[in-house]
């Protein structure tokens, strides 16, 4: 009876949410609306429901009125009855869940077995063994990258550099060396400080003619020879180009276009570089004339400190200097695709080309004419060379086809001497920049190949490379080589090596050039070789250089155990202890037998004789003087040789200013139409 009661109060609370008045059933009138299920109805409650006697007026669910019409009273006895006979009814069958649900509470609903997702239906138990797997997933996999993250590491330490790469470092550091003026603060040489810094100044009264700060010396000595320096810049300039990721990979880049910098900004105030032509040109600054005895103190007379000198620097400028001029484009133009990413100082170095180029043209004539200075120590045999030389950076740096035009013109090439050889055909240096030129243009034929009217000459220079190319292999009799291996391209004169790693860089790159045009090699004669032998051939020499060779001696100074101690240089020789030698006071430092007291890291010396012989002599510089030309060749080689032999060329950056060789033709026209 108790169970009774409190399902009846249940019973009634469901009923008041749902704002309806329970009556007992005898006297409650329905009219049920037309659409209301009366068969369904009956089979309900056929007892107690009648819907001819029920009258409901108002809202219900299936939207007909309903009225409860309270016509008469009841007992409570009466209406208790009246609930059990509706208990017994309700009971007296099972109800369906929807019945079930207007008579539970939301507590008393049965659990559902099925959840919808609205795509789907699946089973509650299901879902819940697939949303505990996936908390558990997740928890183990943070907690494994949790661990993963704190544990300490052992991290593997990458493979030791190369032999060429560690040469590399110290390679670059001779040009910090033989920086002039007022040096940066991170020089990283200890006994070099801010020298020469009058340089331009050439008159009593110490005004300024023209600002001639900067730059490097070229060698042991402290005179800037621009012809030398020029090609040192643009052989550098030519290495960072083609091996960029190289210089990356090694930690290099930035220090290599630092030193470029050094040496382009330099160059930029030997002229108007602001003007579209010009009608003088800065040739060199100091002076080696060593005629005149100790009675005219200079730069070869006397043996200082350059931070140390105080005697005048004369400045010696030309009017009529192809050679120079055309050198000098080069190094701006090459040193403008260098820094292509700096739009402004690129198109400011390619200004001043261009106005050192018009000036090379218009104004013939050879820097080291007339008994100059020059021709003592870097005499120039022509300026045809330069011009096919200049003439390719600067449609490289350009894109402007008249410079192509003419360093392909068949007149130029016979002029440079490309058709009647020579002894130091195939030998590049400094004053010979002919067999570079060939094999830059091959580049161009190769990747390119622009076709008429560039091809004819373009393909002789290409038979022509293949031709040096074959003189360098040991195979063949074109030069001499001594005992240990080295080759003699200067017939056994004295200062081989800068000369050597010059044919050394140009081997490895024009290997380099056929393996990116997918050629595994060249003729030489019938006979075919593979280019591994040009890069055998690069490092035969380079290793000799490094200490592969009869003495079992370096010839760069500070790479490994054993090399030149008594280095022909006067900032090295001379000990940096607050004490000023004069001109004269610094002979006893030249002619010591004690070692330098500085140690100038990565210089190369001029090298052996043609019997590998080797003088460690202060005073012998054609074994012991180190230059910017003969380094920059070395740097070219050995960055070329380092690192990952799978890293080659860059074959476009070079192009970046070309314009397509054959544009895009024009649209077809529209169909014709009657």
């Amino acid at each position: 009876k108790h169970n009774k009661i409190l399902r009846n109060k249940r019973i009634k609370q469901q009923i008041q949410q749902h704002h309806i008045t329970l009556f007992p059933l005898s006297s409650v009138h329905f009219t049920l609306p037309t659409q209301f299920p009366t068969q369904h109805f009956h089979q309900t409650h056929p007892k107690h429901l009648n819907p001819s006697t029920m009258s409901m007026y108002g809202r219900d669910p299936w939207g007909g009125p309903l009225e409860i019409n309270n016509a008469d009273s009841a007992t409570d006895d009466d209406r208790s009855r009246n609930m059990n006979d509706f208990d017994r009814a309700s009971l007296s069958r099972r109800l369906d869940e929807t019945q079930q649900s207007w008579l539970l509470g939301p507590g008393e609903q049965k659990k559902k077995k099925y959840v919808d997702l609205g795509c789907v239906v699946v089973s509650r138990q299901i879902f819940v063994w697939t949303v505990g797997v996936l908390l558990a997933v997740g928890f183990v996999s943070g907690l494994v990258v949790l661990i993963v993250k704190t544990v300490p590491r052992h991290h593997k330490h990458p493979p030791p550099a190369d032999n060429y790469t560690v040469a590399l470092h110290k390679a670059l550091m001779f040009f910090n060396a033989q920086k002039s003026g007022k040096l940066p603060r991170h020089n990283n040489v200890s006994w070099r400080g801010n020298s020469c810094m009058n340089d331009g100044k050439s008159d009593k009264s110490g005004a300024v003619l023209k600002d001639l700060v900067g730059g490097y010396y070229d060698a042991g000595d402290t005179i800037k020879f621009h012809f030398p320096k020029a090609f040192a810049m643009t052989m550098l300039s030519w290495s960072v180009i083609e091996y960029r990721a190289k210089y990356e990979a090694a930690g290099e880049l930035n220090h290599v276009k630092e030193i470029i910098k050094w040496g382009t900004d330099y160059f930029l105030k030997t002229f108007n570089s602001t003007a579209d032509s010009i009608s003088q040109l800065v040739a060199q600054v100091g002076k080696g004339d060593t005629s005149g005895g100790t009675s005219d103190p200079n730069d070869h007379t006397c043996w200082m400190r350059p931070e140390d000198i105080d005697y005048p620097r004369p400045v010696t400028e030309c009017s009529s200097c192809s050679d120079l001029a055309a050198e000098m484009a080069a190094a701006l133009a090459s040193a403008s695709i260098v820094f292509k990413d700096n739009k402004v100082y690129s198109k400011k170095l390619v200004h001043g080309a261009a106005t050192l180029w018009k000036f090379a043209r218009d104004q013939r004539g050879s820097y080291s004419a007339g008994g100059s200075d020059a021709a003592t120590f870097y005499n120039s045999s022509m300026y045809w060379d330069e011009f096919v030389w200049g003439g390719a950076w600067m449609y490289y740096a350009t894109g402007n086809q008249s410079y192509l035009y003419l360093a392909s013109h068949p007149k130029l090439a016979k002029h440079a001497g490309a058709f009647w050889g020579g002894p130091d055909y195939g030998v590049l240096s400094w004053d010979n920049k002919l067999t570079g030129a060939q094999v830059l243009l091959t580049r161009l034929r190769l990747f390119l190949s622009p076709g008429y009217p560039y091809e004819e000459t373009l393909k002789t220079f290409h038979n022509q490379t293949s031709i040096i190319m074959c003189s360098y292999l040991p195979y063949f009799n074109s030069f001499n080589r001594t005992r240990g291996g080295l080759i003699q391209l200067n017939h056994g004169r004295p200062q081989p090596l800068q000369y050597v790693v010059n044919a050394a860089f140009l081997a490895t790159l024009y290997s380099d050039y056929l393996d990116a045009a997918d050629t595994p090699g060249w003729y030489c004669g019938p006979n075919f070789y593979s280019t591994n032998e040009l890069r055998k051939f690069a490092e035969s020499q380079i290793d000799y250089i490094l200490g592969k060779n009869p003495r079992k001696m370096s010839y760069v100074v500070g790479y490994g155990n054993h090399y030149p101690k008594h280095v022909h240089h006067r900032g090295a020789s001379i000990p940096k202890n607050k004490v000023k030698y004069n001109c004269k006071g610094g002979y006893k430092w030249r002619d010591s037998k004690k070692p330098n007291p500085h140690t100038i890291i990565g210089a190369m010396v001029a090298g052996p004789d043609k019997h590998d012989g080797f003088h460690d002599v202060r005073t012998n510089y054609n074994y012991t003087e180190p230059t910017l030309a003969g380094n920059a060749g070395l740097v070219a080689a050995l960055v070329a040789l380092s690192g990952d032999k799978t890293t080659k060329i860059d074959k476009n950056t070079i192009f970046s200013a070309v314009p397509p060789m054959f544009p895009t033709p024009p649209p077809p026209p529209a169909p014709w139409k009657p």
